[in-house]
């Protein structure tokens, strides 16, 4: 069986069901996503997009204004990934849920967090079948990677037989596109939007009957092949006993690419036993491969610093709440004091096989200097602590709409079983 027949046929499957540990990822998922999409409502990016839209009937997170449904997934899909402040998954090497949810909440109801289980799951073994020379090319995987994940998970909701569903994962695969060169522009989450929007449209064209290759995915000429040069089919879960890969998603704990969050989080500890007026030179370690993602050297606007670790590691040092959107501005990549320290701080190749680990000396003239090694990829192992931590994040991202409902909204929710209650949830609270 090949890779896109493989998939489609565990989609179909109603014997491999989420487990209850999977099921509550999926609720903190949608907590999370419906924290960055509210706070990001009135993004500039989401104006534009919503100026731009077709009209119909589908709500829209955090909106008045009732869109299309492809529309509506569009919209959502660049709103939640605006801040980038979302979920990540190491195996699909991306944003798995601003990708995937958008498309669900614009498809109907169903079993929302089934569904987004199952799109997880997709979106965790395509990326691994691409291995890491899809996204080191260039590829944004949020935007190739969930554009199929987001049709299967479509798909699942809706109940698609196993030739419908092979149908509509070769027509995501034909739309997915995405280049790493948008970064730390509003092009980056249009990418998410993108995603969701498509993935909606090819699952709702396979159930209407075009047609489409049975083996978009594994063709020679088809979405892995042609996509990675390391492209290997590999079964989707072949232990029914494995953890679901949505229980591996981690969550973020500072509005910036993720893959400076290492390096920041050794910066917040080790800023403890420093005084930044002593530090006369700081070096970062990357895996080489990631200097070209997130070490903008000389960033020129608030998006750009999300790209620049240098940036980041110099906030952080100077005691910035790195976890507040809202300070990420284009005043900020030219504060003198930050941008000092940013001149002090190199970046150098790193030699780990972990690409999530960071590391980290800082001078400090005669006095003995300070390092240390880091890795927050890890995923949360305490449900009820992520789950605090999350409706902590929330809050603070969603006060400024909600006022004191924070933590009612909150609960609903964690505990929303379909599109329809999660959109009640956020359309009246624009």
């Amino acid at each position: 069986m090949g890779a896109t027949a493989d998939i489609a046929a565990w989609i179909a499957r109603t014997d491999d069901p989420p487990t209850p540990r999977a099921m509550r990822a999926a609720e903190h998922a949608v907590l999370d996503w419906a924290g960055v999409t509210l706070a990001a409502c009135g993004d500039p990016l989401v104006e534009l997009l919503v100026a731009d839209a077709e009209r119909g009937p589908s709500a829209v997170a955090g909106r008045p204004e009732r869109l299309a449904p492809t529309a509506a997934a569009r919209v959502m899909g660049a709103a939640s990934h605006a801040l980038d402040f979302d979920d990540i998954n190491k195996r699909m090497r991306g944003h798995p849920s601003v990708a995937i949810l958008p498309a669900l909440l614009a498809a109907g109801d169903g079993d929302l967090a089934d569904a987004l289980v199952a799109g997880t799951e997709v979106a965790a073994i395509l990326g691994e079948m691409l291995g890491p020379a899809h996204y080191e090319h260039g590829f944004h995987t949020t935007a190739t990677v969930g554009t199929v994940a987001a049709a299967a998970a479509v798909c699942r909701l809706r109940g698609a037989n196993h030739d419908t569903t092979a149908r509509a994962l070769s027509l995501a695969a034909t739309q997915a596109s995405g280049l790493r060169a948008t970064f730390g522009t509003m092009a980056k989450p249009l990418h998410a939007g993108f995603a969701a929007e498509r993935g909606l449209r090819a699952a709702k064209w396979a159930i209407a009957g075009m047609s489409a290759p049975m083996d978009g995915i594994e063709h020679p000429q088809g979405f892995g092949p042609v996509l990675s040069a390391e492209f290997a089919a590999r079964p989707i879960r072949p232990d029914a006993t494995a953890a679901f890969a949505i229980e591996e998603n981690v969550f973020k704990h500072h509005a910036a690419c993720y893959y400076a969050h290492s390096a920041m989080e050794a910066a917040r500890r080790l800023g403890t036993e420093v005084d930044v007026q002593d530090i006369t030179g700081v070096t970062i370690g990357l895996q080489e491969p990631l200097l070209t993602v997130c070490d903008i050297v000389a960033p020129k606007t608030g998006l750009e610093v999300k790209f620049s670790v240098r940036h980041l590691v110099a906030m952080t040092l100077l005691g910035w709440d790195t976890t507040a959107p809202a300070a990420f501005t284009d005043a900020l990549a030219a504060d003198p004091e930050i941008s000092s320290l940013s001149r002090r701080i190199t970046v150098k190749p790193l030699e780990t096989t972990n690409r999530m680990e960071a590391a980290i000396r800082i001078e400090r003239g005669q006095d003995p200097r300070l390092e240390m090694r880091c890795d927050v990829s890890a995923p949360a192992q305490d449900l009820d602590e992520q789950e605090a931590a999350l409706i902590a994040k929330f809050a603070r991202l969603t006060s400024p709409l909600l006022g004191n409902q924070t933590d009612a909204v909150a609960q609903v929710l964690l505990s929303a079983e379909s599109a329809a209650s999660v959109l009640a949830a956020l359309s009246t609270r624009s």
